[in-house]
């Protein structure tokens, strides 16, 4: 190709693929004059500079061009490339993805010659496999009474109390709590401070402990001694215990056990019930709302496991990057819901840095087929559809509708997020019609 640009420059490039996902241009320019771009962007540095000796924008365009000559040349430089590149890109109906790498930059100013390469990431363009024969298993969205057991015994876990077994012939299980006496032992006999404790309690079965500690507690008694032999996780905390034999003594001083009351209609109306069977009614409606989700969330996570597992090609990094730092952004508002620091916050993501790049990835892929597939129903979204998931939302929360609106309507990321969702439930419930759920 040969254009001509700024001033009658001839200009030739050349496209070269480096990935599916990533292109190179070539360029090179010759009778490039920057003259008059170099002059205007010298004159307008004139006017605004307050040079000694000079009253403001009276120096010399001689003098002004001693100070700022090279950069004024750079800049124009810059322009020029930049120019260059993005009607290039237009050219050839390239989407870019992220901002361009460039190098190789050679200006020579006495032959008037420009050169330099431009390394691009772009959307991929990839066909999907036919998928229409694609089989999957629906789990059950059944609520058992066991669901609402274990629901009814959370809400009564605040009113749960713990006192102690006076049965002596009583052994510690699951669930029961040890007050013990411990001291570790390590390989060489050292018995360290840090691994002594009096009239500590223990939950068995909590985890609390290191691996084997809390099963080899189970069937004692009170007054029980016991020395449990246990090896340290590779990955604990402490570098000098890692992968570490170390002996327990235990002598067990009382075991405890919980102690749940059964659900009133004096306690139903403290959990913001109307009675007991009032409790029971609207728990089985929120848990079988929560089970419509789980299934829903866990077979669109199946499908799109397999259309990504059928489907490779190359994803742009600055892609993976930029939803890298939105999971992360996600994920640091929950962790300082926790309690985590800015400190404990960045270790976490250090650690689970391969984790995160991993889910950023799988998040980028799965956009990226889901809007092929929307492109291919022609699915739309509009603001009835925005309306009606904010009705929805209002009434699984329990939220006035007003106050959700005014949350969402005021914030065009947010309700964009959400439009962005809506046309994915829309287009699963296209695709489904498309494949085998059993």
């Amino acid at each position: 190709m040969f254009p001509k640009n700024y001033d009658g420059a001839l200009m030739s490039y050349k496209l070269e693929p480096v990935n599916g996902c990533t292109k190179k241009l070539i360029f090179s320019f010759e009778d490039v004059d920057l003259s008059s771009q170099i002059q205007g962007a010298l004159k307008k540095k004139q006017k605004e500079s307050n040079l000694k000796g000079f009253r403001k924008g009276k120096a010399p365009l001689s003098m002004i061009e001693k100070y700022f000559g090279p950069q004024v040349k750079n800049d124009a430089l810059y322009r020029f490339i930049s120019d260059e590149f993005y009607k290039a890109i237009q050219e050839e109906k390239l989407k870019a993805v992220g901002y361009p790498n460039f190098s190789n930059t050679k200006f020579e100013d006495e032959n008037k010659k420009v050169s330099f390469e431009a390394i691009v990431e772009i959307f991929p363009e990839f066909e999907l496999k036919d998928y229409t024969g694609y089989e999957f298993k629906k789990d059950s969205e059944e609520v058992t009474s066991e669901d609402i057991s274990k629901l009814r015994e959370q809400y009564l876990a605040s009113k749960v109390e713990i006192s102690e077994v006076k049965d002596s012939s009583v052994e510690l299980e699951k669930g029961k709590f040890a007050v013990f006496n411990f001291e570790g032992e390590k390989e060489d006999g050292e018995k360290p401070e840090a691994m002594k404790a009096n009239d500590f309690q223990l939950e068995i079965g909590s985890g609390q402990f290191i691996p084997g500690f809390e099963e080899g507690m189970i069937g004692l008694k009170k007054g029980d001694k016991k020395t449990i032999e246990v090896t340290f996780p590779e990955d604990y905390h402490e570098e000098n215990l890692r992968n570490a034999p170390v002996k327990f003594h235990v002598e067990v001083i009382e075991i405890k056990e919980k102690n749940q009351p059964e659900l009133t209609d004096e306690l139903a109306k403290e959990f913001g019930f109307e009675s007991v069977i009032d409790f029971e009614t609207k728990t089985k409606t929120q848990l079988e709302n929560q089970k419509k989700k789980q299934v829903k969330t866990k077979l669109q996570e199946d499908i799109l496991n397999r259309f990504i597992e059928e489907n490779k090609f190359d994803v742009p990094n600055a892609l993976i990057t930029q939803q890298k730092e939105a999971v992360k952004k996600d994920m640091e508002q929950n962790l300082k819901g926790q309690g985590f620091n800015d400190q404990m916050v960045e270790s976490y993501f250090e650690k689970w840095d391969s984790d995160l790049n991993a889910k950023a990835e799988f998040q980028v892929r799965s956009g990226l087929i889901l809007n092929q597939i929307s492109e291919k129903y022609k699915v739309e979204v509009d603001d009835k559809d925005f309306e009606s998931k904010l009705d929805e939302m209002a009434t699984e929360s329990g939220m006035d509708k007003a106050q959700i609106e005014t949350f969402y309507k005021s914030n065009d990321n947010v309700k964009q997020n959400i439009m962005y969702a809506l046309r994915e439930e829309k287009t699963f419930t296209q695709l489904l019609s498309d494949m085998k759920i059993k």
